[in-house]
């Protein structure tokens, strides 16, 4: 019984290892109007969402002017950028872990709360993105996790039902979409974790009957 068909990856965090690239991008923007948010708020509240979502919460939490945000938002991609070009490198166990997905006839997609440009450089700069058959970002859904949204238009996209289908997600927010996507989740803790076997051994217990 082959159960699972496709595989979706959630990028920062579980492809990329890129936290730390954000918080330093979004603290360089926030810097030049005198803010700054702590790593340990940023990893346990702003984790895994939009950058225009964080830029909602800091003013409702700590007055940030709504005004600002427009500009913000694009230095912080811009600063962001810069994080990839200079740290982004491929990881040997994520290029063998898609490819051998990929032999075995897996469908495989990237879903990330992070735009497009973004997600595309990541992947290149990661040399993952040949693997895909779908690419999701933020600015493909009106909502961004933990709403459901990208992994059921995902799933739609790509032909697949979400019991035909595993999630790999690393936050909060990540988790919960997938889960109220209705597919089969694996949690990562860091991107060490996603291996080929790893993979496998998930989806082999999933055909087995197990959940």
């Amino acid at each position: 019984m082959n159960l699972i068909k496709a595989v979706l990856f959630d990028i920062d965090g579980v492809l990329i290892d890129a936290k730390d690239w954000h918080y330093e991008a979004l603290n360089k923007a926030l810097s030049l109007f005198g803010m700054e948010i702590s790593l340990y708020d940023h990893l346990g509240t702003y984790d895994g969402l939009p950058t225009r979502k964080k830029l909602e919460m800091l003013t409702v939490e700590r007055g940030l002017p709504v005004e600002l945000h427009a500009f913000l938002n694009e230095v912080k991609q811009q600063r962001t950028l810069e994080e990839v070009y200079q740290k982004c490198k491929p990881m040997f166990i994520h290029e063998y872990a898609l490819s051998r997905l990929k032999n075995e006839g897996k469908l495989l997609a990237a879903c990330s709360n992070s735009i497009r440009n973004t997600v595309r450089i990541m992947l290149e700069k990661a040399m993952l993105i040949q693997y895909f058959d779908a690419v999701f970002s933020n600015q493909d859904v009106t909502k961004g996790k933990p709403d459901p949204e990208i992994y059921i238009k995902c799933m739609d996209k790509l032909g697949v039902k979400p019991h035909e289908t595993l999630i790999l997600e690393d936050n909060e927010y990540g988790i919960k979409a997938a889960i109220a996507s209705g597919a089969h989740l694996l949690p990562i803790q860091t991107v060490n974790d996603v291996t080929y076997f790893n993979i496998k051994a998930r989806i082999d217990s999933l055909n087995m009957g197990a959940n």
